[in-house]
């Protein structure tokens, strides 16, 4: 989720193409106008110029208003768009391009893909079913089975929104629907993952899960109904029947504080509320609970209360092979 932060503040925003009023320059190996469409029609190596603007494909039209205004230009065939400002290059692939010169939105449909260059280096990668942006309103929508790639991180979800004020700097965004953010072999889920760019905090809600890999290589679960993380603090925050899977420990409460050690891995789960900690067969109930990675351990402060179960069957915890009965219960909740 870190990780995340600095790709949205860097380049997610730039990946919309904008088309200011100006003249649109259309060259191609034929032109012609259909008069009972109302609509110019374009055939080979067809060239649009708006602008920084270019727009390259076989075949496209310009349908025209009522009032014999240009409405809107469609690419058809694979058109390529792209647009050059200084060391910055924003290019679009797809099946059908479509341009409104009223309303300034550019749509892309049909497996989309847009690509932000610095130079000559591919910075972020967009794919969908299709791509919205809306130069007026500053949003980018991104529909359909939605991947954003950038260096070691990758987000899927079915919809990505993107908004960017007047001068193109990100306001915030959101991941929505069977969202996840994966980065190496760290992983998020949720069914929705929101970024504010003014608080800068990250907020994933509805069946969240996230997973963390170690320094020593083992894994911590951690799910809730709310997680967010504060890019300032490096903090994260969960709420709403949060779980914790880390070893042979399950420890679960309403709220949760987990702070980072130097490394940024986790390290210091502090439960607020009446929470509870398993290990093997012994459960600690308690009002508060903090629970270290590295040195492992945990405390439990305030009407604390401990159930050992099987306590009296002579049945000493262990199984056939050594280990703690238990584990397996343990291990299957966390998967």
């Amino acid at each position: 989720m870190k990780k995340l932060v600095l790709t949205l503040i860097i380049t997610l925003f730039t990946a919309g193409l904008i088309v200011q009023a100006s003249d649109l320059v259309i060259e191609s190996k034929t032109q012609s106008y259909n008069e009972q469409e109302n609509r110019l029609k374009f055939e080979g190596d067809v060239k649009v110029s708006v602008d920084d603007l270019k727009v390259v494909g076989e075949s496209a039209d310009v349908s025209m208003d009522e009032n014999q205004k240009l409405d809107t230009a469609t690419f058809y065939d694979k058109p390529y768009a792209y647009e050059i400002k200084k060391n910055k290059k924003r290019e679009v692939k797809a099946n059908i391009l479509k341009m409104s010169l009223i309303t300034k939105v550019v749509k892309a449909q049909g497996d989309t893909q847009s690509i932000v260059f610095d130079g000559k280096t591919p910075v972020v990668v967009i794919n969908a079913d299709e791509q919205e942006y809306d130069t007026k309103s500053g949003i980018m929508t991104a529909d359909g089975a939605v991947t954003i790639l950038y260096k070691d991180l990758e987000t899927f979800s079915d919809k990505a929104k993107v908004k960017t004020d007047k001068n193109g700097d990100l306001k915030d965004i959101e991941l929505i629907g069977n969202a996840r953010i994966k980065q190496q072999s760290n992983d998020s889920f949720a069914d929705r993952f929101y970024y504010n760019a003014g608080t800068k905090v990250l907020t994933a809600t509805g069946n969240t899960t996230s997973n963390a890999m170690m320094e020593d290589g083992t894994k911590l679960v951690l799910k809730s109904n709310r997680q967010e993380y504060v890019q300032d603090k490096n903090i994260f925050y969960a709420s709403g029947n949060v779980r914790v899977w880390y070893q042979d420990y399950y420890a679960e409460g309403p709220k949760l504080t987990l702070y980072p050690n130097k490394e940024g891995k986790p390290n210091e789960a502090y439960f607020t509320g009446r929470s509870s900690i398993t290990q093997g067969v012994r459960t600690i109930y308690a009002d508060k609970i903090k629970m270290t990675m590295k040195p492992k351990d945990f405390h439990a402060d305030g009407n604390t209360r401990t159930v050992i179960k099987n306590i009296g069957s002579g049945d000493s915890g262990e199984n056939e092979n050594g280990g703690i009965r238990g584990g397996s219960r343990l291990g299957k909740k966390g998967r």
